[in-house]
């Protein structure tokens, strides 16, 4: 049986061209900067670092809360 997951499809790559993070217009990318790609449907979107890192610590307090709850009686 195939494991599910909760996580899109994410990767990290290199920006190629400028542009900006998309959670943020106030960071922009350069070429070659690392970013954080996520596969939204048939497209992607791509965050800065900082923005990033703030992304994947949120949804591990989110995973690590609901492990918590399925783990306590109700």
């Amino acid at each position: 049986m195939a494991r599910k997951s909760l996580v899109h499809r994410s990767e990290i790559d290199r920006a190629k061209k400028s542009h900006n993070c998309q959670a943020s217009a106030k960071h922009r990318l350069k070429p070659g900067d690392c970013r954080l790609k996520v596969h939204v449907d048939r497209s992607h979107v791509h965050y800065c670092a900082e923005c990033a890192i703030k992304i994947i610590e949120g949804d591990i307090a989110k995973l690590q809360e609901l492990a918590r709850q399925l783990d306590s009686p109700i």
